[in-house]
Parts: C-alpha cells; sequence; structure tokens
C-alpha cells in the first residue's frame, strides 16, 4: 500500500504534471482529431453517414480498410495539379515574404533601443483588425473599378482597367500581405542578438559592408530564416480564405478543394484523404526545420 502510495505522489509531482498537461492538450487537440480524419478516409459513405471500419461476424471483429480514395488521389491529375499548384504558391509567398520581410528586420534590430518596442507594434497593428476583414479591403483595392484602378485612369497613367483580380497577382499579394508579419518577427528576434561586434571585427580587417552582410550577418541569422519560412509556408500551403476571395479558377489550391469536397460533394472519406496526404506535405518541412533547431543546439552545446 505504502508503495503504491509513494507511485502516486511522483505521478503527481509537480514536475510529472507540468510535463503531463502539454501532452494531455497535444492528445486531445491534435492526435486524436487526425487520428478520427485518418479512419475517416479510409472509410466509405453510406448515404449521408460514413461507413464503420469494424464489422462484428461470428462474434469477431474484421477489420476493413478502404483504400480507394487514396488511389483515387494519386491517379486523378486534379488533385496531383492543384498539391504542386499549392506548393508553388506556398514557396513563392515564402520567398517574396523573405525578400521584403529581411530588410524590415535587419533596420527593426539596427534601429535605436527606443524605437523597437514602436516599430514591433506596427508590424503587429494588422493583427488586431479581421483577418477577413484585410482581405476584403484588398478585393476593394484590386477590381476593376477599385481605387487603384481608378486613380491610375483619373491621372491618365493607363486607359482602361488593368486585371489585377482572380488571377496569381492577387493571390500573392494577399498572402504576402498576410504573412510578412510571421517572416519579420522571428527574423527580428533572431538578428536583435546578433553580436555588433563581429561586423566590427569585420570592417577592422578590411572587408566590405556587404560582403560582411553576405559571409557573416546572413549565415547568422539562418535559425530565423528557417523559423520565418517555416511560418509562412505551412499555412499558406493548405491557405484556404485568400484563394477563395483573391484568386481565380486558374489560382485552385488544396484548401478549396478540400472545402468543396467536404461541403459541396459530401465526400468526407475524399476530404479527409486530401487532409492527411496535405499534412504528410507539411511533415517534411518541419523535418527540416526540427533538424536545424537540433542542429543549432549542438553547435551551442
Amino acid at each position: 500500500m505504502a508503495k503504491k502510495q509513494n507511485l502516486l505522489s511522483r505521478f503527481l509531482d509537480g514536475r510529472h504534471v507540468v510535463i503531463g498537461v502539454p501532452y494531455f492538450w497535444f492528445l486531445m487537440l491534435a492526435a486524436i482529431p487526425l487520428l478520427i480524419v485518418l479512419k475517416i478516409s479510409l472509410s466509405e459513405m453510406e448515404g449521408t453517414q460514413v461507413s464503420s471500419m469494424i464489422d462484428w461476424r461470428e462474434g469477431w471483429p474484421k477489420l476493413t480498410l478502404n483504400f480507394s480514395s487514396y488511389q483515387f488521389l494519386l491517379t486523378d491529375s486534379l488533385y496531383i495539379k492543384t498539391y504542386l499548384s499549392s506548393i508553388k504558391y506556398a514557396l513563392i509567398t515564402t520567398l517574396l515574404c523573405l525578400l521584403i520581410g529581411y530588410p524590415f528586420a535587419y533596420y527593426m534590430a539596427r534601429s535605436p533601443k527606443h524605437l523597437q518596442p514602436m516599430l514591433l507594434m506596427l508590424i503587429m497593428l494588422p493583427f488586431w483588425t479581421s483577418f477577413l476583414l484585410r482581405i476584403y479591403a484588398w478585393k476593394t483595392l484590386l477590381v476593376s473599378n477599385g481605387v487603384i484602378n481608378n486613380t491610375l485612369m483619373s491621372l491618365g497613367i493607363i486607359d482602361s482597367p488593368l486585371p489585377m483580380m482572380n488571377n496569381s497577382f492577387s493571390l500573392l499579394i494577399g498572402m504576402v500581405y498576410s504573412y510578412l508579419p510571421f517572416m519579420i518577427l522571428p527574423l527580428y528576434a533572431n538578428l536583435s542578438k546578433l553580436d555588433i561586434r563581429y561586423l566590427e571585427a569585420a570592417a577592422d580587417l578590411g572587408t566590405s559592408p556587404f560582403k560582411a552582410f553576405w559571409l557573416i550577418t546572413v549565415p547568422l541569422s539562418k535559425a530565423g530564416i528557417i523559423a520565418g519560412s517555416m511560418l509562412v509556408f505551412i499555412p499558406a500551403v493548405g491557405e484556404y480564405v485568400i484563394p477563395e476571395l483573391l484568386g481565380g479558377s486558374s489560382t485552385l489550391m488544396i484548401g478549396r478543394v478540400l472545402w468543396d469536397e467536404f461541403f459541396s460533394n459530401n465526400d468526407w472519406p475524399m476530404a479527409s484523404a486530401v487532409a492527411v496526404v496535405m499534412i504528410l506535405l507539411i511533415l517534411l518541412p518541419m523535418a527540416i526545420y526540427n533538424k536545424s533547431q537540433a542542429e543549432q543546439l549542438e553547435g551551442k552545446s
């Protein structure tokens, strides 16, 4: 009895509770829902319901797995093109965010200390407004009779409205605008910790500012670049709202296909299979990020 009480007290120790809480929430909010989605993807639709994977025959359970959704997913050219399109737009968005966000983060990190909180607040300011309102605002700016076209036509710069809506341009504008803060913040956190003495030593040795930036600043900010790229790329792959509101039929992404399969076609197994494959695609960059983090920690130790 005393041994059982000792084990119980050790289990209820503060360290175990603190460690157990995140695992509990991961299990409830991530692992179990993913298992449910995986279960649906291996089932069949029976009218408006999903069939059961386990049948009881003669008192014994029989497990039935249906891989037809995955077979159709991997052989149908529409889904393959949609996955490739999603990866393409996510990569372009990540690259544009990096090209735009790195100078912003570098300027913030090199600004006087008393100005950095204000600059950081300006970067976070869009989060105070509804995401949908910000996307709708871009829609009113980019349409044929919107603010941009009307201004350019009134100034005599163009004679007819520019096609800026329902194409790749409007999609990338919306995605870069929405995810740019996720690139700037980790870059700023990394660059603000950079030891300026490295650059001073390089300047004393006759290194040009550009060469010092490329050979010292960029390699030392590798962790921030990878973290920002992952924070942009992973949600951009499965984006639904921006392609729906700003993109057209030529910018089909996997998030819109997922929505159509769930709510328009009422094909839950196919939609779940689409979601599972999308998760597998996202796991690859996450593994790369975790590997880089582990290598960085090993280098510090």
